[in-house]
């Protein structure tokens, strides 16, 4: 492992605020005399951002890197392909543990805990096994969850030059001076016994982990340490710009309309705050209870969703607690998977600023826009996800591949993204 000194300066720009002076002349020696005009007030200078680095939707494209960067970086890539909102997911585990335990932290796939991404992919033909390359921006719910993966990876980064996992295996990490409000590292994983070999370079500020990953095969050599730094200096890049623009534009902050619990389902909204009068973050048991006059089908299995099912049974709602805990983690209007049974009649259930469970995706999509596309290949589930500054996600459930134009709402649900459990690796 080696790591880098550097210095880095940040210049502050400031706003010079200008003065206009009015002078008035007299037309003629004989004027009456006048009182002075009153000094026009200096231009107002705004109050510098000083909430979270909370990154969202085409913000997280501040990362990216150009097309001649990769090359540059991955001298075979050819065919860089645009910025895309399409996150594919193989969440499939397995394998013999690493020790030390951190170590497997370069093993997982680190979209997994995600609640949006922006993904650039490259072609490899040189390799004959991988030929393909990926840069991935990830959004996290917020910044106390990112830097905790990114916590790991550093530890790993620090930990595992050698290791074991099937054999021995190595990680020749390259680790810059951390920057003001970035962390970055890059290094080489050699897996012989997996026959698994990586480059992986990471940068992280933010709610946002920066991944540069090319699988290879055989012995190649990478610039870990111009990778490190070129996401480094990129990440502090778009942080600045964030708080220049949010300092510009303060964030405004969703509100949810009263609900009636007696009201029908129909009238309530998909809001920050959960579903009508059923409230995330409260207690399972008073927000069941919010549910006047539904019929209550308990949990299939300790921890589990409770069904809550409308009296004419032409629509539910799941109710999941926090893993562990008793309060409401999120809230799912209709079907969270095509697997799940039963008809729903999106008219008589909740909806999220108009858009209903059978609505096709196309429709969610233009409602909301700058969300992530997500395909999760092991479980086939399809969804697509959009969230905002405070962390609470909404994902439109989808029958099919979300890109495809009849893909139909099967459920939507609201979370708070940030009650999730953080991935532990050691």
């Amino acid at each position: 492992m080696r790591v880098l000194e550097k210095r880095r300066r940040l210049v502050g720009l400031g706003a010079l605020g200008v003065v206009a002076v009015v002078v008035l002349t007299a037309c003629t020696p004989a004027a009456e005399p006048s009182t002075s005009p009153s000094p026009t007030p200096e231009a107002s200078t705004p109050e510098p951002y000083a909430g979270p680095a909370a990154f969202v939707g085409d913000e997280l494209e501040s990362f990216l890197l150009t097309p001649e960067e990769i090359i540059g970086l991955v001298p075979e890539a050819t065919e860089v392909g645009d910025a895309s909102a399409v996150l594919e997911q193989v969440s499939d585990g397995g394998g013999a543990p690493a020790s030390p335990a951190i170590c497997e932290a370069f093993y997982a796939e680190q979209s997994l805990g995600s609640v949006g991404a922006r993904v650039i992919d490259w072609k490899v033909p040189t390799d004959p096994e991988y030929g393909f390359g990926r840069l991935l921006v990830l959004q996290f719910a917020d910044e106390t969850l990112a830097q905790a993966r990114m916590d790991q990876l550093m530890r790993a980064a620090e930990q595992c030059a050698e290791f074991s996992k099937e054999g021995t295996a190595t990680f020749d990490a390259v680790i810059p001076e951390d920057a003001e409000n970035t962390r970055a590292f890059a290094g080489t994983l050699r897996d012989d016994a997996l026959g698994w070999h990586s480059f992986d370079a990471f940068a992280s500020t933010g709610n946002v982990i920066v991944q540069l990953w090319q699988p290879f095969t055989g012995d190649r050599t990478f610039d870990a340490e111009s990778a490190a730094v070129l996401l480094q200096s990129r990440a502090e890049e778009a942080r600045t710009a964030l708080i220049d623009d949010l300092t510009e534009n303060p964030p405004v902050q969703e509100e949810d309309p009263a609900a009636d619990p007696a009201a029908p389902w129909a009238d309530w909204q998909i809001g920050v705050g959960g579903v009508g009068p059923l409230s995330l973050g409260g207690e399972i048991d008073d927000v069941i209870a919010a549910a006047e006059g539904a019929q209550v089908i308990e949990p299939e299995y300790e921890g589990g969703p409770t069904k809550l099912v409308n009296g004419e049974g032409t629509g539910s709602m799941l109710v999941q607690p926090v893993e562990g805990g008793t309060t409401v983690w999120k809230i799912t209007v209709g079907d969270e998977r095509i697997f799940d049974e039963g008809e729903q009649d999106g008219e008589v259930l909740p909806a999220r600023t108009g858009v209903r469970v059978g609505a096709l995706i196309s429709e969610a999509m233009a409602a909301f826009p700058e969300g992530t596309i997500v395909d999760v290949a092991s479980s086939g589930d399809d969804f697509y996800a959009v969230s905002n500054r405070e962390g609470q996600v909404f994902r439109f459930h989808s029958d099919r591949d979300a890109v495809e134009g009849a893909a139909t709402i099967i459920g939507i649900t609201v979370e708070d993204g940030k009650a999730a459990k953080s991935a532990v690796f050691g």
